[in-house]
């Protein structure tokens, strides 16, 4: 080796973690202590993540759905609408395979969830980072039985902007509000939920915010 080439160091992975609990972003630094150059920083919330984002250049984000404000969802479509080669790792407490399909829909690199072990988590974080996808097999097959079985989540009727407006009004938000929050008119949030009621055969807003709540999306 030349003395020119010892003297390149490797550019630390920096890594942006977006999520709204504390002790889960603790977690996530600790698991990363022993794995040599990364850099890490977070977010508690979408906007916060978007700011940061623009900011730092992070190699990988790692995700959150269910955030404040944004959602994940939300938060990935205006990533990678500043950025189409961000690497997004959505991070969730969620194991339905619908979550996971559309995450990937929404062009997240992968889908883990905070009950899978450690080593695969990490092993995520280096795969995305390298330009891989990531999915867990087994979740993978989930995923492949329940397309091959037909739907039978009323969920998978929709995409991934339903849904992120779903969960809004489960969490109680008003269609100004989440027109506010998405950034369009309160016409677009009133249509769209006509069109959500009639592929959930919901009769009022409220049976909406009952199927929020029932697939735990708040």
């Amino acid at each position: 080796m030349s003395p020119m080439d010892a003297s390149i160091v490797p550019a630390p992975l920096r890594i942006l973690v977006v999520d709204d609990h504390p002790i889960v972003v603790s977690g996530i630094r600790a698991m990363l202590s022993y794995e040599k150059d990364i850099q890490i920083t977070s977010a508690n919330s979408g906007e916060r993540a978007i700011d940061l984002y623009t900011k730092e250049n992070p190699d990988v984000v790692i995700l959150d759905i269910n955030l404040p404000g944004l959602s994940g969802f939300e938060t990935a479509r205006r990533l990678l609408e500043m950025d189409p080669d961000a690497a997004l790792l959505v991070f969730s407490m969620n194991d339905d395979p619908i979550f996971a399909a559309r995450a990937i829909e929404s062009g997240a690199k992968g889908y883990i969830t905070k009950n899978d072990d450690p080593n695969d988590f990490i092993a995520a974080i280096k795969i995305i980072a390298s330009g891989g996808v990531f999915l867990l097999p087994k979740l993978a097959r989930r995923l492949a039985y329940y397309k091959s079985a037909g739907a039978t989540n009323p969920l998978e009727s929709l995409n991934p902007r339903e849904i992120e407006i779903l969960r809004l009004l489960g969490k109680g938000k008003s269609i100004p509000e989440i027109a506010h929050t998405l950034d369009v008119s309160a016409k677009t949030i009133a249509n769209t939920c006509s069109l959500m009621k009639n592929k959930l055969g919901a009769r009022t807003p409220m049976d909406l915010v009952r199927i929020a709540l029932e697939h735990d999306l708040v």
